[in-house]
Order: structure tokens, then sequence, then C-alpha cells
């Protein structure tokens, strides 16, 4: 039977009772997988709606952040060059710190440590306001920019929610996790295009200020809602995510999988620079994005019965050979962007099933640290896809480039058959 939400739910218990233990191991599921009972269930459980809504708020400022700093940057400074570095510092900063804020969050409570992280977060991001709109030396951009690496890992906050919320019913939680992956294809397909308007139709920096309004109102409203927060626990004795069987070879395919997005964003906008058309570059974009949150949402509604790592990871590397094939054989971007549609439809499924796997294979007091690193696993792949993307554009060709992408997919199909036999049960 599904786990009941009690309005007397208390987010502060300390007790071993208070969530059934977990193994490191693997969480035991029916065959085939209990039967999703659809979007309608999960939202008329007493305070989704609310933490839901604060966290859609709070996460679509992460679509926003770096297009609009560097319009700031680059429109005061001059310099794209500098703007990226910016960014990029910004990037890493966050991956380095997410596991560690993730581990306070398991063992302090979301609320006391997300509030004051993202209040820190939120200073940087006006301090680089102020130091850009001041004319302050270039140090001071990337010192305000690391500052926002205190971001919360706010999509794993909501997905540790639900994990709690849902623990004895894993065909809902699997329809959770599906639209955790829709809403974040959707925040950062609408962030991008948010932060273009603001920078481009009020001034550079109505991005970066909208973006922390966003984002520090919608995490205290997110924190406000007290009875659905998981509870605390005390110091873990439970080993590292690192450590629990599977997980290590589940992060490396997340990694080859953030590949996969970080080339194909670089060599899409190589593309449509090359046919002339760089502002495309963003609408087809949009499209693939628009494609996997389809798919998630389909594919949380349908909970196909069996669903295996590997079959996604299968899907992922054919159709992520489509943009490829449409841009050395056509040359059409309308043909492109329908190729990036059908593309963006495996990107869902493979994660929505991957992230089932981290949370059963992670200890239950260590879920936040578990699920941020897989954001860390993600950043350092899209920064290397990105890097190896770039040089495939200028060296060989943009149409060439998108074989690395299909590289990329190819690598987690690889990766993802190592973490089959490593722990093959429902992989």
């Amino acid at each position: 039977m599904p786990h009941q939400i009690t309005q007397d739910a208390r987010p502060h218990r300390t007790t071993q009772d208070a969530v059934p233990h977990r193994s490191g191991t693997e969480r035991r599921t029916p065959n085939g997988g209990a039967p999703a009972r659809g979007y309608r269930h999960l939202f008329s459980l007493p305070g989704t709606r609310a933490f839901t809504l604060g966290n859609l708020l709070a996460r679509l400022p992460m679509g926003m952040f770096s297009v609009s700093a560097v319009v700031m940057i680059a429109g005061a400074r001059g310099a794209y060059s500098l703007a990226g570095a910016v960014t990029a510092t910004g990037l890493a900063a966050t991956a380095l710190a997410g596991p560690w804020l993730a581990r306070l969050v398991d063992r302090h409570g979301q609320a006391r440590v997300a509030v004051p992280a993202t209040f820190a977060s939120v200073l940087g991001s006006l301090a680089l306001l102020l130091c850009v709109h001041c004319g302050a030396p270039d140090w001071t951009l990337f010192a305000a920019y690391t500052a926002t690496a205190a971001t919360p890992n706010i999509g794993g906050l909501s997905r540790a929610r639900w994990a709690h919320l849902l623990r004895d019913d894993p065909g809902a939680l699997h329809t959770a996790n599906s639209f955790e992956q829709a809403a974040d294809e959707l925040c950062f397909m609408l962030g991008p295009v948010l932060a273009s308007f603001l920078t481009g139709a009020f001034f550079p920096e109505a991005g970066t200020l909208t973006g922390a309004v966003l984002l520090l109102g919608g995490m205290l409203l997110f924190a406000a809602q007290r009875a659905t927060e998981p509870p605390r626990r005390a110091r873990s004795k439970a080993p590292s995510p690192l450590r629990s069987p599977g997980v290590p070879p589940l992060l490396v395919c997340f990694t080859a999988t953030g590949a996969v997005f970080g080339a194909m964003e670089v060599v899409t906008i190589a593309y449509a620079d090359a046919q002339g058309h760089r502002a495309a570059a963003g609408a087809m974009l949009a499209l693939q994005a628009a494609g996997s949150c389809a798919a998630g949402l389909g594919y949380g509604a349908l909970r196909p019965a069996g669903p295996q790592l590997s079959r996604c990871l299968a899907g992922m590397a054919g159709l992520m050979t489509l943009p490829w094939l449409a841009a050395m054989t056509t040359g059409s971007l309308v043909v492109l962007a329908v190729a990036l549609l059908a593309a963006g439809m495996a990107t869902a499924p493979t994660m929505v099933t991957a992230m089932n796997l981290v949370q059963r294979r992670t200890p239950a007091d260590r879920l936040n640290e578990g699920m941020s690193l897989v954001v860390t696993g993600l950043l350092a792949g899209i920064a290397c896809g990105s890097a190896v993307g770039g040089w495939a554009a200028e060296r060989l060709s943009p149409a060439s480039a998108f074989a690395v992408p299909a590289a990329a997919a190819v690598a987690a199909l690889l990766i993802g058959s190592t973490t089959r036999s490593v722990c093959p049960a429902r992989a």
C-alpha cells in the first residue's frame, strides 16, 4: 500500500523508524514494478503542490544565471572570454561544493541548511551584479560568482522529498522522478529564453536580478513546507555513496550522459552559425529540451514494465545518431531541428531510470549526497563534452562534430553494461 501522508508529520524526527531502513544496495520492488497511478495521485498528497511550486520557482533561475552573467559581463567588459571563464569557474565550484552541502542537508535537514545557503548564493549573484556595474577589477567577478556555488541542489531536494513520501510505493516514485526530470528540462528550456528577454528588453542586469529574486522566494516557499520535509539524521554510519555497490559506475555513466548534453549544445550552435542562422540555435536546443520534457512526462505516466537502464541507454545511443546523419546528409536546419526533437526524447527516460537506481543503491541517510554526486558527474561531463565538441567543430567541421555527442552516448551505453555486471538487479 502506498505510504499515506498525514498533517501531523514532523520534519525533525530522529527515531530510526522515521524512515524504513534501506541497505546500501537495492530496495525490494515487485516484479515488473508497481503500476503508477498518474500525476493526479502525486499532487493529491498533502503538501506536495506547495513544495513543488516553491521548488519550480527556485529551479527556474538555474537556466537563467549563466546566460544572464555572460550577457552582463560581455556587455560591460566587451570580452566573451572573460564571461566564459567566470561562468566556468562558478560551474566548477558548484560541482565541488555540491556533495559537501548535500551531506549537511542529510545531517541537519533541508530548511536549516538550504535557506542560509540560498542567501549566500543570492548575495554572490548580487555581488557579481554590483562588481560589473561599478567596474570592479576582473578578479572580483570570479570571487563573487564562486559564491553562487552555495546554491543547493534544488532538484535533488525535491526528489528527496518524493523518495521520503513514496518510499513504500515504487510505482508512484517512478512517476515522481519522471515529473522531476521533465521539470528540469522545462526550467532549462524556459530559463535562457527568459534571461535573454529580460537582458534585452530592460537592462543587462535584469536577468541576474530576477533570477536572484525567484531563487530566494522559491526556496523560502519550499522550505516553509515542513510537513513533507524528510527527517534529520544523526551523523551517518553508512558508507559513502561512492562506496555503495553499483553507484560508482552509475556516476561515470552520468558523466558520459553529461558529455552528450554539453557537446550537443556547443555543436548545434556552431552548426547554426556556420549556416548563417546562429539565432536559430536557441530554438533548436529548446526543441531538444521539449522532446525530453514530453518523453519524461509520458514515461512517468505509462510506467513501462521492467524498464532497464541498458535499454534506455541503447535507445539514446541510437537516437543521438539522428542529428549527425541530418547534418551530414541534408544540411537543412529544419531537418536537424526535427532530429534534435527526436534525440531529446531519449534523454529523460534514461535519466529517470538511472536516478531511480541511484536512489535505491544509496543509503537512505545519505540520499541528498548521492543525488548531489550525480549533479557533479553531469557537470563534469557537460564541461568535457563542451570542450571536445568545440574542438571538433573548429578542427573538423560543425556537421562532423555531431559525432561527438553520438560517441558520448555510445560510451554511456558501454559504461551502463558495466553497471549491469556490477549490480545486475533491475539495471
